[in-house]
């Protein structure tokens, strides 16, 4: 054992303190206490709530907690249900249950309509907030955390003729016919976006916004105090405890300059100020406790050169806990069908996403990716398996595959997200596009020829995935008893019908790699315990993992087949799904790893793996840090 040791130490250039440093770390393992059981905390209030403490969320029981989903739903941004993202609540329940077991969501983002809720000046529709909150009721009671969003695109559905070639979403009517705007027109423009930047209606009407000509923005405000007083009187409290915030303003973008700003300025001196505003208004509304997640200009981060400008908020100063950094990504090269033709590599995001956990650590609050998607029809849908298997392999780690395994140290924290979008009646729309009768959508999500949804109804009425399930139920730590060090998860995800396999273990690492195969998704999980007994670390398990071959490995015990109870155990996840977790026992204070793999594996395979994690563990030098 102590040349073997000895050998990896030199490996990764650590010399003979390495190899007694290896030695006296399995040593330890095997003469250590018996693990203590993991046992489930109930669902309540302290475990649904999550507060912002430094660069994450926590939860009651000081627990880091990861938020992952999907955004709920387009259909918020279509007529044909009056701004809701479904038609009823016996749809929202399908759906909710659905996210949760299918798509292993353990939250949502919750589109609302300023639209619906304001349709005309000064009155708000309780009607349509009573039907928004028993919709977003049905999420909350499978468990899952919620976030309102008020959504807009290119402004307003209104900004445009019923012959138009697109459509937005957003402002009522009264706003736009305040305005008094020219007839609207893009020009040349083969994308929707294009009009962000492009038809001058759009951008005036995004200028007065922010200047707040004719008083819009004032009434915005005011509509989103009383919609969040709505929900806070509402909801009952184990309900509310389970809303993680409010996001503010999809997607802002200034519309037009003035003389001498740029995004940064903009940010600085229009943006801000709006989130000040809107921060105050939450505080009014009882959300005093609850985070504003504040999203920078829209093109801080873009793929494309020309399209990035200035911005991620980088001239505001600390955020601290009463605002999240919230941003979107979406890889618009590829998504262009022209600009980038290839399909998405190993590590092909890195950058990207280290951009946003730095502005996280700046900012000193944490980060959501609160949309990013690709296509599943058209031109470029031949790169959604790859781009969406490097989105997702950005957000678990700023390392790719291979370099993982070499200094996991650097791999940053885990990022919450939720993918766009999740939305029940893809391809059965019908949606009467501008209010146009003889337009109807149906397709897709009915909306300016996108088609995102990871989800639609099958002939019986049942939600069905329609993006690989191995993708989007993912493995990801979701609730963790101290601090992430570095999380890797292998999908091995398919692309046209090719497995894609871009986190190999090495080869010093034989046992591990010989558990986990070729075929079958794994995960492995570091992280620095904070000693606290009060609740366990907890994955969530994918539903192609069956709890009765599930291996895990960890310096806290070895399972296969977990049962309920043990140092590793597996349980349901809140809210009376068939969705499941993993359970590790409440650890000593240090550093800690453990492997879970789809695999199932004798004792003697475990404890050889055991050996090699403990080894190589000690080898990356990541608890000394």
């Amino acid at each position: 054992m102590a040349t073997h040791g000895l050998r990896r130490s030199h490996r990764y250039g650590r010399g003979a303190w390495g190899a007694a440093f290896l030695t006296l770390a399995s040593c330890a393992l095997y003469a250590g206490a018996p693990a203590r059981a993991a046992e489930a905390v109930p669902y309540d209030a302290r475990a649904a709530e999550v507060t912002v403490s430094g660069t994450r969320f926590v939860d009651g029981y000081g627990r880091e907690v990861v938020l992952r989903g999907f955004n709920v739903s387009g259909e918020t941004k279509l007529a044909e249900n009056g701004g809701l993202p479904f038609s009823g609540v016996e749809d929202a329940r399908r759906a909710a249950r659905a996210v949760r077991e299918l798509g292993g969501a353990n939250s949502v983002r919750f589109l609302l309509s300023w639209a619906a809720a304001e349709p005309t000046r000064g009155t708000v529709d309780e009607e349509y907030l009573s039907r928004a909150t028993a919709q977003m009721r049905e999420f909350l009671a499978v468990g899952l955390r919620v976030y309102p969003d008020f959504h807009q695109d290119l402004f307003s559905r209104y900004v445009f003729d019923k012959d138009s070639w697109y459509s937005g979403d957003g402002a009522p009517r009264w706003v736009v016919e305040a305005g008094g705007y020219p007839r609207e027109f893009c020009g040349i423009c083969a994308h929707w976006g294009q009009n962000i930047t492009q038809n001058r209606t759009v951008k005036d009407a995004m200028r007065d916004f922010w200047t707040n000509r004719n008083g819009i923005q004032d009434a915005f405000l005011d509509t989103a105090q009383a919609t969040m007083t709505y929900l806070a009187t509402h909801l009952e409290a184990p309900e509310f405890a389970g809303v993680a915030g409010f996001d503010p303003y999809n997607e802002p973008y200034a519309g037009q300059y003035a003389n001498g700003q740029d995004g940064s300025s903009w940010e600085k001196g229009l943006l801000w100020p709006f989130y000040e505003k809107f921060r105050a208004r939450m505080d009014m509304a009882g959300w005093r406790n609850k985070p504003a997640l504040v999203e920078p200009n829209m093109f801080w981060n873009s793929n494309l050169s020309f399209m990035k400008q200035p911005g991620g908020l980088a001239g505001v100063g600390s955020l601290g806990p009463r605002y999240v950094f919230n941003t979107h990504f979406y890889d618009q090269a590829r998504m262009s069908g022209f600009f980038d033709l290839t399909k998405a590599e190993d590590g092909e995001y890195s950058a990207d996403f280290q951009a946003v956990r730095g502005r996280s650590t700046a900012l000193d609050t944490p980060a959501v990716v609160s949309e990013f998607g690709h296509p599943l029809t058209g031109t470029s849908s031949d790169k959604a398996p790859s781009v969406l298997k490097g989105l997702y392999q950005a957000l678990d780690s700023g390392l790719g595959g291979d370099t993982w395994w070499r200094n996991p140290a650097a791999a940053g924290p885990v990022l919450s997200a939720h993918q766009w979008q999740w939305d029940i009646y893809s391809g059965r729309h019908r949606e009467a596009m501008n209010d146009n009768p003889r337009k109807i959508r149906t397709e897709g999500d009915a909306w300016n020829d996108e088609d995102l949804s990871a989800v639609r109804l099958d002939d019986s009425g049942a939600p069905v995935l329609r993006q690989d399930a191995r993708l989007v139920d993912r493995l990801y730590p979701s609730a963790v008893a101290g601090r992430t060090l570095a999380f890797l998860y292998e999908d091995r995800s398919r692309d046209a019908g090719r497995t894609m396999t871009w986190s190999w273990i090495p080869s010093f690492m034989p046992e591990s790699a010989r558990l986990v195969g070729t075929e079958r998704p794994y995960g492995v999980l570091v992280w620095r315990s904070n000693g606290s007994d009060a609740a366990p670390t907890e994955l969530h398990l994918p539903a192609g993992f069956d709890p009765a071959t599930t291996t895990v490995v960890s310096d806290l015990g070895t399972a296969t087949g977990p049962g309920t109870t043990g140092a590793i155990a597996v349980a349901p996840e809140p809210g009376g799904t068939n969705a499941r977790r993993v359970l590790l026992s409440a650890a000593p204070e240090g550093v800690h790893v453990a492997l879970v793999s789809a695999a199932p594996a004798t004792a003697e395979q475990r404890a050889a793996v055991q050996r090699e994690l403990v080894d190589w563990l000690a080898a990356t030098g990541i608890g000394r840090q």
